[in-house]
């Protein structure tokens, strides 16, 4: 079992920034893929980004691409979500997730469905 706990969510201006973190604990945080997902009211979860254990190979969605970074430090079982110029379709409940995948060097998976551990989430929302 892994337990994700995110935080750093708020209300930012259009243009800002956030970072947001999500800390691992249970199974050895390193052996996972960890993922950013978001959730806007009325629309499914869609995938963010994710980072890979080995190598730190990460995948980002066209729609954040060149605005958000993914960073983990399996030494402090945290993995970190950065967003520049956010926008206010970046309005979402932000969730971390974790794909038991310990040989992965790139990310395989965009689907919810394929994450076995998900934290509470937290929620962003940039006004215009």
């Amino acid at each position: 079992q892994v337990q994700l706990v995110e935080s750093g969510g708020g209300l930012v201006q259009a243009g800002g920034s956030l970072r947001l973190s999500c800390a691992a604990s249970g199974r050895t945080f390193s052996n996972y893929v960890m993922g950013w997902f978001r959730q806007a009211p009325g629309k499914e979860r869609e995938f963010v980004a994710a980072i890979v254990r080995i190598g730190g190979s990460t995948l980002y969605s066209d729609s954040v691409k060149g605005r958000f970074t993914i960073s983990r430090d399996n030494a402090k079982n945290t993995v970190y979500l950065q967003m520049n110029s956010l926008k206010p379709d970046d309005t979402a409940v932000y969730y971390c997730a974790a794909d038991f995948a310990p040989l992965a060097i790139v990310v395989h998976s965009t689907t919810p469905a394929d994450y076995d551990y998900w934290g509470q989430g937290t929620q962003v929302t940039v006004s215009s």
